[in-house]
């Protein structure tokens, strides 16, 4: 049973979540001048924006739609390891803490909306021990 503060946790969490992974991913897809050069900054070409853009969208999509738990598990680690990643570029990089907002923040969302998520958005696993 999940608890009605679980609930709103979880709205919130896979809400702001949703909202920063689209724009993200819109921006990136776009290719905008400024995700270009932030790539480029990074060590990465550009072509990774339209893979990452697209994920993020479609990551969007199956974490905010009901059913198929084991997508949303996929989604749920795409954005965990996307945002890892972020973060140890732009340590690598030598960025300002402030570069590390944006990817830390979205790793922390992804975290709670995981945890908090409802049973029916679980992958549950049924075994028979003989």
């Amino acid at each position: 049973m999940m608890t009605k503060r679980n609930k709103i946790l979880y709205w919130i969490a896979t809400l702001w979540l949703a909202l920063g992974m689209l724009s993200t991913g819109i921006v990136q897809l776009i290719k905008m001048d400024e995700e270009v050069e932030a790539m480029k900054h990074l060590g990465y070409p550009d072509y990774l924006l339209t893979l990452l853009g697209t994920l993020k969208i479609l990551g969007v999509a199956v974490v905010l739609i009901p059913r198929f738990p084991l997508l949303k598990e996929w989604a749920y680690a795409g954005f965990f390891f996307a945002m890892l990643g972020a973060i140890f570029s732009h340590v690598a990089s030598g960025d300002s803490i402030m570069e590390l907002f944006g990817p830390v923040l979205l790793l922390t969302l992804t975290a709670l909306s995981w945890y908090f998520r409802p049973p029916a958005r679980k992958v549950s696993i049924n075994h028979k021990m003989n």
